[in-house]
């Protein structure tokens, strides 16, 4: 389980890049085609919004993972959760729960299919 929870955070990371936020290519690899978030702000997302919404963003806040872990919840599906932080350009520095549940495509990539963010204290 070590390297799919190394795995898993690399794709948590990705996600989290210029590169990867602006290429609607590179998201459908990492976002299943049924994905939902429920984002930090309360507001609920599909994929359609997702790629709309990343792939034109101007800028890329700094961030950070702490605290990731997994666990199985069977042989193809899986559930993260971390601490998010973000740096905004002002110098705050946001604070989020999150959690990611990736499925084991047929394809043998692990895609996310949920995702959620819950203000942190």
């Amino acid at each position: 389980m070590p390297d799919l929870q190394a795995h898993l955070h690399a794709l948590e990371v990705a996600l989290q890049t210029k590169e990867v936020r602006s290429s609607r290519a590179r998201l459908l690899e990492v976002l299943a085609p049924d994905f939902r978030e429920f984002g930090r702000s309360g507001r609920s997302y599909g994929l359609a919004e997702i790629l709309a919404g990343l792939t034109t963003e101007v800028a890329v806040a700094k961030t950070a993972i702490e605290d990731f872990s997994i666990s199985l919840l069977s042989e193809e599906i899986v559930l993260a959760t971390y601490r998010g932080i973000r740096l905004n350009d002002d110098g705050i520095e946001l604070r989020t729960n999150r959690s990611s549940i990736w499925r084991l495509e047929k394809d043998g990539r692990w895609r996310m299919v949920f995702h959620q963010g819950t203000p942190a204290a």
